[in-house]
């Protein structure tokens, strides 16, 4: 091969590699939800190269900043909600003509407060609003889409998110908030133990009641505009196939790559 039929390879390879055109696009898992997902290898990353809409952060405020860990012993300066997820998800979407996937869809990020919630949701609040490009937004005049949508879990503030004339997140709900004649913009998710509701892992059938209570419970979230999660729930293709089946709106899981295959597969 002569010098210049080499060169012309090498460019090629380069520019294929360089394109995004040459990677292979990755196809959107609606329901899939990281659990946790900030214990991962490449937290946020390893999500999203499994097509994952939806993905967990846990944060504690200290000393001012929103640090991302399970346990307050396992925080790090270097470990900001900012760093891990909130800056990481702006650069794709501007990449991605203005949404995670280049879709026009938008991913759940579900902030899960482990500090005090009122002080810590101040906080957040404030760093949220430095996002205001990306995130979807409440104000006077409705609710504003964005490419994410922030959901607050664990410690929340509700009287205070529920207060605010603008506001850069929701509620996570709980089952006993099933009633609560809350907006969907303020509550859009209901999520809840699995296994303070249902007995049932996996082996064998489920009991009708059990049945039919998951069946009212997304029923009414449903009619209410609100979608539904489930923690603590097995990770197993039996159980994959019975929330999906289902219709429940995000499946839980730690395990990435199979949640992710097993949706493609249907």
């Amino acid at each position: 091969m002569n010098r210049t039929a080499i060169t012309c390879l090498l460019l090629t390879l380069n520019i294929g590699f360089a394109s995004p055109l040459f990677a292979q696009a990755v196809k959107p898992a609606r329901q899939a939800h990281a659990h946790n997902d900030y214990l991962h290898d490449r937290p946020l990353l390893d999500a999203l190269d499994n097509g994952f809409c939806s993905v967990e952060a846990d944060i504690y405020l200290i000393d001012g900043e929103l640090l991302v860990a399970h346990d307050l012993d396992k925080t790090s300066p270097d470990r900001t909600l900012q760093g891990l997820y909130l800056d990481p998800l702006r650069s794709r979407i501007k990449k991605n003509n203005g949404s995670v996937y280049g879709d026009g869809q938008t991913l759940t990020l579900l902030i899960d407060i482990k500090s005090e919630g009122n002080s810590t949701y101040r906080a957040l609040d404030t760093v949220l609003s430095q996002y205001q490009d990306i995130l979807t937004y409440i104000d006077e005049k409705g609710v504003h889409q964005g490419a994410v949508t922030a959901i607050i879990s664990g410690n929340r503030a509700i009287e205070l998110i529920q207060a605010d004339s603008t506001r850069y997140a929701g509620v996570d709900g709980r089952l006993s908030d099933l009633n609560s004649g809350m907006a969907p913009d303020l509550m859009p998710l209901i999520s809840d133990n699995w296994g303070r509701y249902f007995s049932w892992r996996g082996a064998g059938e489920m009991s009708p009641a059990e049945r039919e209570r998951l069946k009212r419970v997304v029923e009414k979230a449903h009619a209410d505009g609100r979608r539904v999660r489930f923690w603590a729930t097995p990770d197993s293709d039996v159980v994959w196939a019975f929330l999906a089946d289902a219709n429940v709106d995000l499946i839980n899981t730690d395990d990435l790559t199979g949640l992710a295959e097993f949706l493609r597969s249907r």
